[in-house]
Order: C-alpha cells, then sequence, then structure tokens
C-alpha cells in the first residue's frame, strides 16, 4: 500500500500589503478585491480534483482562500497556527526601502540570509529563518502522517511553501532562495516520513 501523503501547498490570494511589498507576518492582513477573485478561480480550477483534507493557516488571507476551495468539496478547513507566516517582530508592515532606511543592520542580516537572525521584537517576537523552517517542516511532517496515502491541500504563506521547496532540494538555509512564489500557485509534494519529494512547482 503507498503511504506517500500528495499535498499540495498553496499560497494565499493577494493582499494590499503584497502590491506595496510589505512585510506580512503574523499579521493579519484580508484579501483585497483581486484575492478574492484568485481565490475563486483557484478554486474553479481545482473542483474536479478529490482531497481527503483541507489545511490552512488561521490568517484570514490564507482562510479565505482555503475557504473558497472547500466550498467546492464538502470538507472542512482545518486552520492550525503552526502554517503561519514567519513573524517578523518590529518590521511586519514595513516595505523593504522603509526596512532598508530605519534597520540597516538587520536588513544586512536579511539580505545576507542569516538564519538565525532575528529582528526586533514588535507586538509579537520575531522569528529566524532557522525557527521558521523546523517549525514549517514539522507541521508538514505531522498533517502528512495523519493523512498516509491520501491528498491533502494546504493553504499557507511563502515562507511555508519556500521551507518545503528547501527540503525537498536539500538547499541550505545560508543561501538566499530566489524561486518565485505567486499568489494562490498550487505547489505539488510527495511526503513519506521524513521526505519531501517536489513533484510539482507553480511559481
Amino acid at each position: 500500500m503507498n503511504r506517500s501523503t500528495e499535498l499540495l501547498i498553496i499560497r494565499h490570494g493577494q493582499t494590499e500589503w503584497n502590491v506595496a511589498r510589505r512585510l506580512q507576518g503574523h499579521s493579519d492582513i484580508p484579501l483585497n478585491e483581486k484575492g478574492m477573485e484568485q481565490a475563486l478561480a483557484l478554486a474553479d480550477a481545482l473542483r474536479e480534483e478529490s482531497f481527503n483534507a483541507i489545511y490552512s493557516s488561521d490568517l484570514q488571507r490564507a482562510l479565505k482562500t482555503a475557504e473558497a476551495i472547500a466550498k467546492w468539496h464538502n470538507l472542512p478547513v482545518t486552520a492550525d497556527a503552526a502554517f503561519r507566516e514567519r513573524s517578523y517582530g518590529v518590521v511586519e508592515g514595513l516595505s523593504r526601502e522603509e526596512l532598508k532606511s530605519r534597520y540597516p543592520d538587520d536588513h544586512a542580516a536579511w539580505y545576507s540570509a542569516d538564519p538565525d537572525h532575528r529582528f526586533p521584537a514588535g507586538t509579537r517576537p520575531s522569528e529566524s529563518i532557522r525557527t521558521l523552517h523546523n517549525r514549517a517542516i514539522d507541521a508538514i511532517f505531522r498533517i502528512a502522517g495523519q493523512h498516509a496515502g491520501e491528498k491533502i491541500i494546504l493553504v499557507a504563506h511563502f515562507g511555508i511553501i519556500e521551507a518545503a521547496y528547501r527540503a525537498a532540494n536539500d538547499l541550505p538555509l545560508d543561501i538566499r532562495n530566489r524561486v518565485p512564489v505567486a499568489n494562490t500557485s498550487i505547489n505539488r509534494f510527495l511526503v513519506r516520513d521524513t521526505q519531501i519529494k517536489l513533484l510539482e512547482w507553480g511559481g
């Protein structure tokens, strides 16, 4: 019996902070009008596939995207905070230009791909790249183990998808990853035990 889990990890629809290129992190930014249109188009594109479960980050930009998909499949959406984006601490809400101007040392560490750098804490503590990666991979293995031999959907964020991509391609955390992850892109992985294999990259 095939005990592998086919996992579709999908990035949420567009938000106004995506358009402005602001760091969203744990900030609960809603989908904009285009983002809602993207979610509905995504749902239509997946309506003929069969799935056993749908998971989502508990942030509304992901959750609303997942709910649009779920309407076609008569499945509940399981919201899980483990699939949130990386927490950026005090710099959440800043554009890249604002980050560079206000926190030049932190900006330099971010762009050097220091896997253990943390931004200063804000309303919430910040996370390093390594902390996010470990959180994401642990959560992916957890839900895959609960659905061995099945096909499931996870709607999440750039950082979660990047973590899966790194694990599948054995990319070190201190190498900056420039692979694009478009809003509502579908990225297919095969997960078994402690292995992640990339099947199809949606970009």
